[in-house]
């Protein structure tokens, strides 16, 4: 959250602050989504023969379970000329690109300096950061996306006209607005949607990141950790995190219903305290869902490049090269080469689960990373 107010010294959750400005602005587009729609839908309407001419062409959909390795990725392509993404100056007034970014471009800019995110893992941002904000949208139009009662998934089947051509004008006018050519996403939630996405955009491109459940069980448990840290301290942080569609970690974690009847055993277990355990069972239920859909739909699998995070930290350049190539993404030798070289295994942090919470990770989630290629649950 780079809307952080200026913080006080001493304060080691900082990025949790939330701007009064934000905080209000976002509540009240909150509450009046469907007035947003309908104000989206006008400035289509006025601005269509700016859009006429714009196709939304290979979308690239960045996508999978938090510390996975989206935020990397999605800043990587972001870099290439082609491409653009929703930036956290976007937020809150999203669903206008026009008359938004008209506002914008009256406003003295300054060049904030980077600062880090909230999340504490060394990545620095400022206003003009890509970031996941298209779920803002999809709460417009689908309701319970985020119950965990239900099953959450979106799939081929799905059918939502009105969605389906705001989605498309509002990419549209975001390509226009930018000056670019394609429309890039990082969107967490959408592995629950590939389907459902691929029948929108038939040539969408899906960069799919996991990583080895014991690296990724002990990050996700650090960062829940975090965020409710964070937003005890800083209560309008848990409003702002619902307000964007951001249920991960933090006092209202959720964890994404994919029908398997996983939920409220993964519930149950936290409930108890025992969190290695309940993120395995998530682990394992989103990814082997992922694991079933690939192998059950041959048009999604050649959609999808799957990009292990052991791998991109420790060949960069192979893997960033082969993930341009599935998009399509002509002349980026050089941006390839250029974020190879910060590429690292992350040294911020160092799993310290118990010897019962290893052997518990190993049996929950250990059979569905066999079928990614990791010979156990640690990748070894």
């Amino acid at each position: 959250m780079p809307q952080s107010e200026e913080s006080g010294e001493g304060d080691r959750y900082a990025g949790f602050r939330v701007t009064p400005w934000v905080h209000h602005c976002g509540r009240f587009v909150a509450r009046h989504r469907d007035f947003w729609v309908r104000l989206g839908d006008q400035e289509t309407r006025l601005r269509r023969e700016d859009i006429a001419g714009i196709a939304v062409e290979k979308p690239i959909f960045v996508s999978g379970l938090a510390r996975s390795g989206t935020t990397i990725l999605l800043e990587v392509l972001a870099g290439h000329p082609s491409l653009t993404s929703h930036r956290y100056k976007d937020y809150p007034f999203l669903f206008t690109p026009f008359l938004w970014n008209r506002f914008l471009s009256y406003v003295p800019n300054h060049g904030a300096e980077a600062a880090e995110r909230s999340h504490a893992d060394g990545i620095a941002v400022t206003a003009e950061n890509p970031e996941a904000f298209e779920e803002v949208l999809w709460m417009a139009f689908f309701s319970g996306l985020h119950d965990p009662r239900h099953c959450n998934v979106l799939d081929a089947e799905t059918s939502h006209p009105q969605f389906e051509r705001f989605y498309r004008d509002h990419i549209r006018k975001l390509l226009r607005v930018r000056g670019r050519a394609r429309y890039l996403a990082k969107a967490n939630y959408n592995v629950t949607r590939l389907e459902y996405l691929l029948k929108i955009f038939p040539d969408a491109r899906f960069v799919l990141p996991l990583r080895a459940p014991h690296g990724q069980i002990a990050s996700l448990v650090k960062q829940h950790r975090l965020f409710c840290e964070g937003e005890r301290a800083h209560p309008r942080a848990l409003h702002h995190m619902r307000r964007i569609g951001h249920f991960e970690f933090g006092l209202d974690r959720r964890p994404v219903n994919l029908g398997d009847g996983a939920v409220p055993v993964i519930l149950e277990a936290w409930d108890r305290g025992e969190e290695v355990e309940g993120w395995a069972r998530y682990w394992a239920s989103l990814y082997g869902y992922l694991a079933d859909r690939l192998a059950a739909a041959p048009a999604l699998a050649a959609a999808v490049k799957l990009v292990r995070f052991e791998d991109l930290c420790q060949r960069p350049f192979e893997v960033l090269s082969a993930v341009c190539d599935h998009c399509h993404l002509e002349g980026s030798a050089h941006l390839v080469a250029e974020a190879a070289e910060t590429m690292r295994m992350p040294r911020y942090y160092r799993p310290a689960f118990t010897q019962a919470e290893t052997e518990s990770i190993e049996r929950l989630a250990g059979p569905v990373a066999r079928r990614f290629g990791y010979a156990d649950s640690a990748g070894l």
